[in-house]
């Protein structure tokens, strides 16, 4: 009270004292004595009761007890009367009032019959059906606690002969204290009671199932081989919320991991009731545990409400919509949310919400669904002291409920660090050198060091623990002659590792507790099935999108951007020409770099939009793979979502690019090529987004994966012109196979050609005409060379070799050729043999090749007066005529038309490997292989001896690539690669 207040109440008193002394002792003006007091009692309670707390009020009403019991007489009704009257005025329920009255006022030789009473005494016979007990051995005397519900207090009196004393302040006989988080009790002659083994006994009745996490002998070692945790033991049970203390370096996050079952020990084993959690086959322990990061494991562009909306649906499949939203609200009030819930999250550099407020809502994603055991990674940092404190309570509300909570904390206050139950400090290297009560910790590190006042684990006065000491103690350093500081230790790592497993002890309880299989506790969430998780997936996913403007931007207006500068620079026609008339698609040069220039823009623009998916959400995965969620449901959501995308940017891309080109009729088959390259360069980038652990990493080898599809497509340089070494002028080479920009252009530049609406009607007779020329002008032409060479070298010696490899290739040729042209029949094939050949068998076979020539001439001739024929009817008027020229001006591209013939090459047809093969107008032989394999421009190609449009072909091959490289996602077979050699490069370097 101030001053003005104290003075104003001092009045009041004296005014109502002169009143009693006045009072008769009869009882009806006693009553009505009591009547009018209660009035002014309630007045002056009502002034006080806005400025009290809950908690507050009950002090003021067990020390109303107390003063009325510390008289020497019986209490009286009055008093009685008086302390009810402030009660009702503090609005506390009449129920909790006669518990608190009860207990402060009940004698000990009287037990009240309530489960709200705890006897901890010398007694092992103690028995009672409600009233709980402890037994302490060497405790003379009893306390007795009281669980008052409404606040959540512990309120306890002593009556014995024992001096006992609490954080080491000496206990009052038969005074009611309250027993705050991190409170003990010791006494000489008997073992300390913790806060936590009175929780432990009341809350024993409303967990349904223990837990009993374990941890024997784990040891963990970085891939360099460097120890990281050395080895150690600890046991830690439902109701416990144990703390991490340690010095930078000191291992308190990785040890979390290996906990927590992120990071596989390098030994050792955890279990969780006997479940050991690196080896058992079952899963199931992933839902028990819940991890909350120290980094950022949000979705920026989502609001508050968004990020727990959708978390809650994964976790709560059991939930309606009105329930899931209900749920969210009540875990934002909790955490002081509410107000932003509206507010998007956004990034650390564009902040929208401040770092407090990021953090509470990493913790209430974890905390939403309760699980049963809960880490968490400094989940105070860069919160204000009284934050910390709110978020400490959440946790401890928790282990009431029987959860387990470990948390990494880092210098915290007196009243956190007390919140503890439990307490692991590590030492620089990873070593474990305390395993026990948080204020016992810092008695222990003094007496080992020797100093004096070890005894006193807090401050006498304001019972306030210093954490920082316990470093201090742990690193004091060794002085010199004078006094100074030097840098060495005077206790190292080591030596407190061996001191703490020197006094460690066992439990008896513990061990006992050790040998029982417990069940598992029930999952207290229901994650979606894989369908439903694809769903919110999506959902969420294509909320952050829309939420993303730079993001919509850039990936509504790119490929049309794209599209509009490729096609306007390279729409090409002749100016100077004196029959030009403006642009004529026929004629322009550059319609094969803008097919070959779009497949390219396709795989590039896949990769960057994919290339960070995965990466992003990586340490959203890591919290919620222990949702037990699908991972093929989530790699299915972004790959729907991405093709989805690349649907659009293709369509868009193809719109405008033919558009501006004025590229007629094939708009469907452009876009379905394009978007599978489009969808190959997405699951392409997703594998590289998996595999690589950083954003810069996958921006660097995207170049890396794009200039490949350029160089080695055979479009810049033919394959026949590269390296011999890793070619050859007979088959597109084996890295041309993998090249999906050369599966994808060659399509794309093959329908063009064959099937537009112009050739598409001729196609089938220039392909008799240009086949039956290739056979009398190049093939036959180069086979009678052979006959003539072979007629003059014949009984030439030196001219042997060069005969024997002539003769099988005239073999080769010839039954090729009557496999294929059942009307050619070579009778003296077996004669072109080294043995049986004679210049009559060679004159002989001459001859055949000119009956093949002339039949190959007469078959040209005929087909082509049949073309000559169809070409004069589609011109027999001048409206047919011009008709005709404007589709062939249209339709057709005049350079196109010389790479899909190849008509620049100098070589029809090459030898190699005693073989001929053709070059000159590839568009028009049908290939040999019959599984897919063929040569660049081939018309169609053939699978398991079915003959498939290449187009097709190719469309079904980059989708099985596709297919192939999901797999290997979903496996994630390229980054366990990269691992296996990143630790491969370790070994060695070691």
């Amino acid at each position: 009270l101030n001053e003005k207040l104290v003075n104003d109440y001092l009045e009041v008193f004296d005014y109502y004292y002169q009143i009693y002394q006045k009072k008769q002792t009869k009882k009806k003006k006693i009553a009505k004595s009591i009547a009018v007091s209660s009035v002014k009692i309630l007045k002056i309670c009502t002034e006080i009761n806005r400025d009290l707390t809950l908690k507050q009020k009950i002090i003021v009403i067990y020390n109303l007890f107390e003063f009325i019991k510390a008289d020497i007489n019986e209490v009286t009704e009055q008093e009685l009367e008086f302390v009810q009257t402030v009660s009702e005025t503090f609005h506390i329920p009449m129920d909790e009032y006669k518990r608190l009255k009860g207990f402060v006022l009940y004698p000990f030789d009287k037990i009240p019959n309530s489960t709200r009473i705890l006897i901890i005494d010398g007694n092992k016979e103690f028995s009672h059906p409600k009233v709980k007990h402890l037994f302490r051995e060497g405790l003379t005397g009893q306390i007795r606690f009281f669980h008052l519900h409404l606040t959540n207090l512990y309120l306890y009196r002593y009556i014995g002969d024992t001096e006992l004393s609490v954080n080491g302040q000496l206990i009052h006989k038969d005074k009611v204290y309250i027993f705050n988080f991190g409170a003990f009790i010791r006494g000489q002659k008997s073992k300390p009671i913790y806060y936590s083994d009175i929780v432990s006994i009341f809350i024993q009745d409303k967990i349904d199932t223990k837990i009993l996490y374990e941890v024997k002998d784990i040891e963990y070692r970085f891939k360099g081989g460097k120890i990281g945790i050395h080895p150690m033991s600890f046991t830690k049970y439902s109701g416990d919320i144990v703390g991490i203390m340690g010095a930078s370096g000191a291992g308190k996050s990785t040890l979390l991991n290996v906990l927590n079952g992120s990071n596989v020990p390098y030994s050792g084993e955890i279990l969780i009731n006997g479940l050991n959690i690196f080896s058992d086959e079952n899963d199931n322990w992933k839902g028990l545990i819940g991890f909350v990061s120290q980094d950022d494991l949000l979705i920026e562009e989502l609001t508050v409400f968004q990020n727990l909306y959708f978390n809650a649906r994964l976790c709560f499949d059991n939930y309606s919509r009105f329930q899931l939203i209900r749920v969210v609200l009540k875990t934002l009030r909790i955490l002081g949310l509410y107000e932003i819930k509206d507010m998007k999250v956004g990034s650390p550099l564009n902040k929208k919400i401040s770092g407090g407020q990021r953090k509470r809502l990493n913790i209430a994603l974890e905390l939403i669904r309760e699980p049963a055991i809960l880490f968490l990674d400094e989940p105070t940092s860069g919160l204000s002291s009284r934050d910390s404190e709110n978020i400490m309570d959440l946790l401890k509300e928790l282990t009431l409920k029987g959860k387990l909570i470990f948390v990494v904390i880092h210098q915290p206050s007196s009243n956190i660090y007390k919140m503890f139950d439990s307490m692991l400090i590590l030492d620089e290297g990873g070593y474990l050198i305390y395993d026990g009560p948080p204020v016992d910790a810092i008695s222990y590190f003094k007496s080992s060091m020797h100093q004096a006042d070890w005894s006193e684990g807090e401050c006498p006065t304001c019972g306030n623990v210093n954490s920082e000491q316990i470093f201090n103690i742990i690193e004091t350093k060794i002085l010199d002659e004078y006094g100074n500081q030097s840098m060495i230790r005077k206790i190292a790592p080591y030596e407190w590792n061996n001191l703490f497993l020197k006094n460690k002890k066992q439990k008896q309880t513990q061990e006992a507790d050790n040998k029982q299989r417990l069940k598992l506790p029930k999952i207290q969430f229901k994650t979606p099935g894989k369908l439903k998780q694809f769903s919110i997936f999506v959902q969420r996913d294509v909320l952050a999108k829309l939420a993303n403007s730079q993001y919509l931007f850039i990936n509504l207006l790119e490929t049309p951007v794209l599209a509009l500068f490729l096609s306007f620079i390279i729409k090409y026609w002749d100016v100077d020409a004196v029959s030009s008339h403006g642009y004529n698609f026929s004629k322009n040069d550059n319609i094969p770099v803008y097919i070959f220039m779009a497949v390219i823009i396709a795989i590039f623009v896949g990769l960057t939009v994919s290339a960070e998916e995965i990466i992003k959400d990586r340490k959203i995965l890591k919290r919620e793979k222990f949702l037990n969620l699908s991972w093929g449901s989530y790699l299915f959501s972004k790959f729907y979502i991405l093709i989805v995308i690349s649907a659009f940017q293709a369509f868009t891309f193809v719109l405008v690019g033919n558009f501006i080109l004025e590229v007629k009729g094939l708009f469907f088959h452009y876009w379905i090529m394009l978007f599978s390259a489009w969808t190959f360069a997405i699951i392409l980038g997703l594998n590289i987004s998996d595999s690589f652990k950083t954003a810069v990493t996958i921006y660097i080898l995207i170049p890396f994966l794009v200039i490949p599809q350029m160089i080695l497509s055979g479009i810049i340089v033919s394959y026949d012109k590269l390296n011999p070494l890793i070619s050859t002028p007979s088959e597109i080479p084996w890295y041309g196979e993998i090249i999906t920009a050369r599966w994808a252009y060659e399509a794309i530049a093959v329908y063009q050609y064959k099937n537009n609406e112009f050739e598409k009607i001729f196609y089938p007779y220039d392909k008799i005409i240009n086949n039956c020329n290739y056979k009398k002008d190049y093939w036959l032409v180069s086979l009678m060379n052979k006959v003539d060479a072979l007629k003059r070298n014949l009984d030439n010696p030196e001219k042997k070799e060069d005969n024997n490899l002539a003769l099988e290739l005239l073999r080769t040729e010839i039954a090729r050729e009557m496999q294929e042209n059942r009307k050619f029949n070579f009778t003296r094939l077996n004669y072109l043999t080294p043995d049986k050949v004679t210049l009559s068998i060679l004159k002989e076979t001459k001859k055949e090749l000119r009956k093949l020539k002339e039949y190959y001439i007469k078959k040209a001739k005929v087909t082509s007066l049949k073309k000559d024929k169809l070409t004069r009817k589609m011109q027999d008027t001048k409206e047919k005529q011009k008709e005709f020229l404007r589709i062939k001006k249209q339709y057709t591209n005049d350079k196109l038309s010389d790479f899909v013939r190849n008509k620049n090459t100098l070589e029809g047809i090459v030898e190699y490997n005693n073989r001929l093969y053709r070059k000159i107008d590839p568009i028009y032989q049908d290939p040999k292989n019959k599984f897919i394999k063929a040569q660049f421009y081939a018309p169609r190609k053939q699978l398991f001896g079915f003959w498939v449009d290449t187009f097709w072909m190719n469309f079904f091959v980059i989708w099985i690539v596709i297919i192939g490289l999901f797999i290997t996602l979903y496996f994630r077979a390229l980054k366990k690669l990269l691992d296996a050699l990143e630790n491969l490069f370790n070994k060695v370097k070691k």
